[in-house]
């Protein structure tokens, strides 16, 4: 089972190197050596890889800190660089940078700002010379009055300021390049880093650095920078092959139970399912294909129920393993159980975006009403609606409308059977007038998803209509 966010989840990384050392070689005889203090480790970058074996993005930290470079020594020790971290999310996921400043986290810039907040320029002068060098024990005046040390200090604030103009031309050339926005559609090759979303920190330099002709002992290093500051926002999408579309409680939940192995809540309510769910429907040779092993699909509590008495009593659960079947499997495809829609969920109503964004990348679509209902073409008509509204030319992926709860059909009362068959006269003649475009005619099926009638039709539509759009795409991407 995937999930899907109703809101988008934000996450912050970020990381700084190592500081350099301030250290001198000493041997015997030798008390004055030279300065051998080593540089700092390069801080950890964060990495997104995106991983087919994973299926939520539950998990992933808010705070997210890659390891900071190791500090360097004495004796030409140069610190460890620290080790990437990497951030695993499923196939499918949306990867963005949060540039709202309403909603993303503080910026390094800004962080600065609110340490240095209420200091007079003596003291903010001292905390920034305290964040950016590493002084001998019991130098600090010593180095801060050297005319050395102003020369140094001078010079790594030419290096910060030409680092900065070099930042801008880059993104005055090449447009800003904050707006970071990843699609994950395929795994991350084998072999593959991932994608960069965070680069650590430089170390800093360990005093060799600043050894001159006229300044043999360099009492001073400098620290580590920090890494980027970034806020990402971290959205999964599903990648189902059939989409179903429908009111709440029109019985999509009791449907893919029926057709697939899923354990989707089912139960006489609306709003059952608050987060999209998949399921894989496996068609074999003999045209028989895997579904829940029970005859009637039961609300989810008496099913529970059940399970608890036989445990109770000593009893194991009837397990459904796969039936052995004559010959291989023909084919698969997946589908999605999608929250229900309502009026209005183009603008947010309900569970809103929330649903319709999961839908988008569906291979076709399939509305689901629930035909013991009054008037089910009332909700084909509101379906369609919203799927326009929410995004043009969405609801030209739809091929079929099962007509669900249709257990009329099949009663023993005849007048209930003519009624029922009037009706569905009636939904093919609003479908084939309303829903019905020039080259793309939807199908109606009946079908009862809790007493699986009919459901071999409806199989064999969608899989024709999966195979359909799989040659389409493919042919688009040699395009």
């Amino acid at each position: 089972m995937a999930e899907a966010y109703p809101d988008p989840v934000e996450h912050a990384a970020r990381r700084k190197g190592g500081d350099g050392a301030v250290a001198f070689h000493r041997e015997k005889f030798k008390p004055n050596g030279p300065p051998s203090g080593g540089n700092g480790g390069q801080g950890g970058s964060v990495y997104i890889v995106c991983d087919s074996s994973i299926g939520s993005l539950v998990g992933i930290p808010k705070q997210i800190r890659a390891a900071k470079g190791s500090n360097g020594l004495g004796a030409f020790r140069h610190g460890k660089s620290a080790k990437d971290t990497v951030i695993r999310v499923p196939v499918g996921t949306i990867v963005r940078e949060v540039t709202d400043p309403e909603r993303k986290a503080k910026t390094k810039e800004e962080a600065l700002e609110n340490m240095l907040e209420g200091l007079d320029d003596d003291e903010r002068g001292k905390k920034l010379r305290g964040l950016r060098w590493v002084h001998y024990p019991m130098h600090t005046e010593e180095n801060e009055g050297s005319d050395f040390f102003r020369e140094a200090e001078n010079a790594l604030l030419r290096e910060e300021r030409t680092a900065e103009r070099e930042r801008i031309q880059e993104r005055q050339l090449y447009g800003d390049a904050s707006g970071l926005d990843l699609d994950l559609t395929s795994p991350t090759a084998e072999g593959s880093q991932g994608h960069l979303v965070a680069r650590g920190g430089s170390g800093g330099f360990g005093n060799p650095h600043f050894l001159t002709l006229t300044n043999r002992s360099p009492k001073w290093a400098t620290r580590g920078k920090e890494g980027d500051w970034i806020t990402l926002e971290l959205e999964l999408k599903l990648l189902a092959d059939i989409g179903l579309v429908g009111f709440p409680n029109a019985g999509k939940s009791t449907l893919l139970r029926a057709l697939t192995r899923s354990q989707a809540e089912v139960a006489p309510y609306a709003f059952t399912t608050l987060n999209p769910q998949i399921g894989t429907v496996r068609v074999w040779e003999n045209g028989e294909f895997d579904g829940d092993g029970s005859n009637v699909i039961e609300d989810s509590w008496l099913r529970r129920k059940a399970d608890r008495e036989a445990m109770d009593a000593g009893l194991i659960p009837e397990t459904k393993l796969m039936a052995s079947r004559l010959g291989g499997e023909l084919y698969r495809f997946t589908i999605a159980d999608n929250p229900g829609l309502i009026a209005r969920a183009s603008e947010n109503v309900g569970l809103g975006h929330s649903f319709l964004r999961s839908i988008e990348r569906s291979l076709a679509l399939v509305y689901v009403v629930d035909f013991s209902g009054e008037a089910p073409w009332e909700e084909l008509r509101v379906l369609k609606n919203e799927l326009e509204t929410y995004k043009t030319g969405l609801s030209r992926r739809a091929r079929m409308v099962l007509a669900n709860k249709a257990d009329q059909l099949d009663d023993s009362d005849a007048d209930a059977v003519n009624e029922a068959k009037a009706k569905l006269e009636k939904l093919k003649s609003f479908v084939d007038s309303e829903l019905s475009e020039e080259g793309m005619f939807l199908d109606v099926v009946p079908v009862s998803g809790k007493f699986k009638v009919n459901l071999e039709a409806a199989v064999e539509r969608m899989g024709r209509y999966v195979k359909e759009a799989r040659e389409m795409e493919g042919e688009t991407e040699k395009e």
